[in-house]
């Protein structure tokens, strides 16, 4: 039969809480019996407390990094199928060391619609908070959206330096929508302040010769690919859709009424 370990002292309790050593004010007295009971010498003692309170921590941060980077979906790098999709071997492991990151340099997907490009912008995000990681997550129409009430109040500059702190920023379906002048100058704002300081990873079904079509100046969009090209690892996707191909092994493999 379990029985409930004695409380912590009180001015003892009341000095974990001050500290805010939550996960060792919570373990305390449940180890406290079972050191005694087991005879664990003083530093056995301590490394599990500070153990604890260090994976505590660390989960917490790990969970307020994945509720700010806004993921829209969760996907993983194990649920990527490489073998099945146009992105290299090779380029594949590169982008999951997450060394491009700590190099500042930029991912670049560009490919038709459904061949893998969220899928992997999503899953590398993911994969860099786990590792520590600062990430943010866009669309490109969020974005925008985004630069846009802080033009409206002033506070555009503060928006993109909060942005900037990320290690890693993510935007995806540029081109899904055009950009009007003002929004495209919004957008190269953010690319320009990242430049050299911050990796990029951007998704676009737009090849890079046609984003003219999508942005109201020509010069705009030069400016936007010499800052994104230059120190970038880009990715061009091809083939038929994961998801039509998923919809159709569906409906063959459905039994007839």
């Amino acid at each position: 039969m379990s029985t409930t370990p004695p409380p912590l002292a009180a001015d003892l309790d009341a000095a974990l809480r001050r500290l805010r050593l939550r996960a060792m004010r919570t373990m305390a007295p449940e180890l406290l019996v079972v050191a005694k009971t087991q005879r664990w010498r003083p530093d056995e003692f301590l490394r599990t407390l500070v153990e604890a309170e260090l994976a505590s921590r660390d989960a917490s941060n790990a969970a307020g990094r994945m509720k700010t980077a806004s993921f829209p979906v969760t996907k993983s790098l194990d649920e990527f199928d490489v073998a099945a999709s146009s992105v290299p071997r090779a380029t594949f492991d590169y982008l999951v060391s997450l060394e491009w990151v700590e190099a500042k340099e930029n991912l670049c997907l560009v490919g038709p619609a459904g061949t893998g490009k969220s899928h992997l912008l999503v899953a590398l995000g993911r994969h860099a908070v786990e590792a520590g990681r600062r990430v943010r997550y866009f669309s490109a129409t969020d974005l925008v959206e985004t630069l846009y009430r802080g033009l409206a109040d002033n506070s555009v500059g503060r928006v993109i330096e909060a942005i900037l702190r990320a290690d890693l920023i993510l935007i995806d379906e540029i081109g899904f929508a055009p950009m009007d002048d003002t929004g495209a100058q919004l957008f190269f704002r953010l690319v320009a302040g990242a430049y050299e300081r911050k990796s990029l990873g951007i998704g676009s079904h737009w090849p890079f010769e046609d984003w003219g079509k999508f942005l109201p100046e020509h010069s705009t969009a030069v400016s936007l690919l010499d800052r994104l090209l230059h120190h970038s690892v880009l990715v061009v996707t091809s083939g038929e859709s994961f998801r039509l191909r998923e919809s159709r092994q569906k409906r063959g493999g459905a039994k007839p009424a």
